[in-house]
């Protein structure tokens, strides 16, 4: 049955940005990618209105064909590479966030999902990639840089380079019964976020540490560039100013959002108001020398670490962590003076 260009329209206004109008057109990867990107973070919905004619076209012509699309390769595309990279690093620092606590992250679980993320961009439309290179040089690539949230940046890297090297175009297979497509979608869906709600809601104190020193990591990846890094601060604040400006500075009376205030004041404080919040956790005046900071997290530590208040585990946990992150904030503004 043909594509209609109004109903591919009327899905994309209504359901755009989880993926209605490619669910449609059994674009089922591009419409995974939006559900799990919520389009694009919205600019890519709002960039497919000029795209849907072609979507279209490109839907019926699929149906049309019974046999392989082969012959050829496709043409070199920077702006879905430009897109295996960013999804690729999105992909990697969600299972930062809700996967570090595993033994062999660094090994398996973080080329595993950058490597995912990556080919998740690849098999968008009509095109694919080598599942095993794409992966393998993931595998590969991730123990130079063991142990470090930075691997992010170059696993994906080459994990993009080898998804373009092999791109493809796809084998035209039978059609699917949309209850079946469904259940895959689904299974993807939840394989993605449930980790992560399961950090977020039962492992809350530990998901702040994930998320901080993750956003944190990532924020000084563009140190070197800062108007750059300040529109990235901004776009990990948005939701938090959104909601501040929604309800006056009130209404985060759930214990979580509490927690998440938290943070999100803390990476703010990564830019203009970094040394204030430190020195308020640690208790130190502007003034305070090298040594005595030191001197004041070590009295702290030994004051809140978890294993001498097991009375009161998770508050002792979250200041503890607290604690860290000030010291490490104050250690890494104290660095290039010092150079």
């Amino acid at each position: 049955m043909a594509k209609g260009l109004l109903m591919t329209y009327v899905l994309w206004a209504v359901g755009g940005p989880v993926g209605l109008h490619h669910l449609y057109l059994g674009r089922d990867s591009h419409a995974l990618l939006w559900m799990l990107t919520l389009g694009g973070g919205g600019l890519g919905w709002l960039w497919e209105f000029w795209k849907l004619p072609s979507f279209v076209a490109q839907a019926n012509r699929a149906q049309g064909q019974r046999q392989s699309s082969g012959g050829g390769t496709p043409p070199l595309s920077p702006i879905r590479f430009a897109a295996q990279m960013i999804v690729g690093i999105y992909f990697g620092l969600v299972a930062l966030i809700s996967l570090s606590f595993m033994a062999s992250f660094y090994i398996v679980g973080l080329p595993l999902a950058v490597g995912l993320g990556v080919l998740l961009v690849a098999a968008v439309g009509n095109q694919t990639s080598d599942f095993k290179n794409t992966l393998g040089v993931a595998f590969l690539t991730s123990p130079i840089f063991y142990g470090r949230p930075i691997a992010i940046l170059p696993i994906s890297l080459a994990a993009s380079i080898t998804a373009q090297k092999h791109r493809r175009y796809k084998s035209s297979l039978g059609s699917e019964t949309l209850s079946v497509r469904l259940y895959r979608l689904g299974l993807a869906y939840l394989a993605f976020t449930g980790p992560l709600a399961y950090s977020a809601l039962y492992n809350t104190a530990a998901t702040l540490s994930y998320v901080a020193e993750t956003l944190g990591s990532f924020l000084s990846w563009f140190s070197f560039f800062p108007l750059f890094g300040r529109l990235m601060e901004s776009v990990f604040l948005l939701p938090y100013r959104v909601w501040r400006l929604l309800m006056g500075g009130h209404g985060f009376s759930s214990s979580y959002f509490q927690e998440w205030k938290k943070l999100y004041e803390f990476v703010h404080s990564f830019q203009d108001e970094k040394c204030q919040l430190a020195r308020q956790v640690l208790g130190v005046s502007e003034g305070a020398t090298n040594e005595q900071i030191h001197r004041r997290y070590r009295e702290l530590v030994k004051i809140w670490h978890p294993d001498h208040n097991r009375h009161q585990t998770e508050e002792a946990q979250r200041h503890f962590l607290e604690i860290q992150a000030a010291y490490e904030a104050l250690n890494q503004l104290k660095k290039p003076r010092g150079s």
